[in-house]
């Protein structure tokens, strides 16, 4: 496999699985809802590169009881579970609106066991406005008691390649970072038919009510985001990168602010950026991250950026 992005006239448009990016600034998945609330009341999205979808799966889910969210130093925890008013309300009510912006809808899907991800994959495979499937691994297998889809490598390339078997749009696999090898988990990834990976979902963390003395999150942990987590994300895809160069795509994401903290990820590898936590305190923040880049290239003498994508890699990448 052998898919590299391809540089257009503008220094931050690219060429990526046959699609035209306008630049490498995403949004990541649950943290911008379905782009529609920032569409109507903040910004035009046709200024981003591409929108990832909250997650969606066959049916609609309720989703995790209360308390689903607590400020941590330098990021939060959220438990979420995944609420979601299933992909066919999706085609039918949300996206007819969101296909009317000029940025490349990505969509993030997840299931309960492998026959409904096939079930959301088949479904959004005839649906031409949906450009790239983003495959959630880190959520559980109930028929495995629980245990993530992304947590072993076996589980993992058997579920993405029979989605390889039901889709012909480009599919990434949004790894998580709770594994002892990130790249165990890349390798099963390529190996069964990946087109790309997504690098990192959030980390396992718990936060404890001092005076109440019991964990603040109603299902006892959630997932770690915001800034804490941008040494964690840019080292995992400096490792991804050093094995698999510019041969398999990296979108990074995890603790991106600033268009530094973009930089870092470029550097170690990515070919594009996620910004997920960031717009719950400053929704401008992709834009900010979009005109940092810009400046950057030209400070630096750059045409374009995809000439920074893993230029940090000078030295071998060593475990300490």
């Amino acid at each position: 496999m052998d898919v590299k992005a391809v540089p257009l006239e503008n220094p931050l448009s690219y060429k990526l699985f046959g699609i035209e990016f306008k630049n490498p600034v995403w949004t990541a998945s649950g943290c911008f809802s379905y782009g529609l609330e920032v569409a109507q009341n903040l910004y035009d999205i046709s200024k981003l590169g591409a929108v990832v979808v909250k997650g969606l799966s066959y049916k609609p889910r309720e989703g995790n009881p209360p308390q689903r969210i607590v400020e941590t130093p330098c990021g939060m925890l959220n438990s979420i579970g995944l609420q979601n008013p299933g992909v066919k309300y999706f085609i039918k009510s949300i996206l007819p609106e969101l296909k009317r912006y000029d940025t490349v809808i990505v969509v993030n899907i997840f299931g309960e066991d492998q026959d409904e991800y096939l079930k959301v994959g088949e479904t959004l495979n005839s649906v031409d406005e949906v450009k790239i499937l983003e495959l959630n691994v880190s959520c559980p297998n109930v028929k495995k008691g629980g245990i993530a889809f992304g947590s072993d490598p076996e589980t993992l390339f058997n579920l993405v390649y029979r989605l390889r078997q039901v889709t012909d749009k480009p599919l990434l696999v949004k790894l998580s970072p709770n594994v002892t090898n990130i790249l165990d988990t890349a390798t099963a990834s390529v190996e069964a038919g990946a087109d790309g990976l997504v690098l990192i979902n959030t980390l396992l963390g718990m936060a404890i009510d001092v005076e109440k003395e019991e964990p603040i999150i109603g299902m006892k942990t959630g997932g770690l985001s915001g800034p804490a987590i941008l040494p964690v994300a840019v080292r995992m895809v400096y490792q991804v990168y050093e094995k698999y160069g510019s041969s398999i795509p990296i979108i990074g994401v995890g603790g991106i602010t600033t268009s530094e903290d973009a930089l870092q990820h470029i550097l170690a590898g990515a070919v594009a950026v996620q910004i997920g936590t960031a717009n719950f305190y400053d929704p401008y923040s992709p834009l900010k991250v979009i005109d940092g880049l810009k400046k950057h290239i030209k400070s630096k003498g750059y045409d374009h950026f995809l000439h920074m994508v893993g230029k940090a890699h000078k030295i071998k990448f060593k475990e300490v």
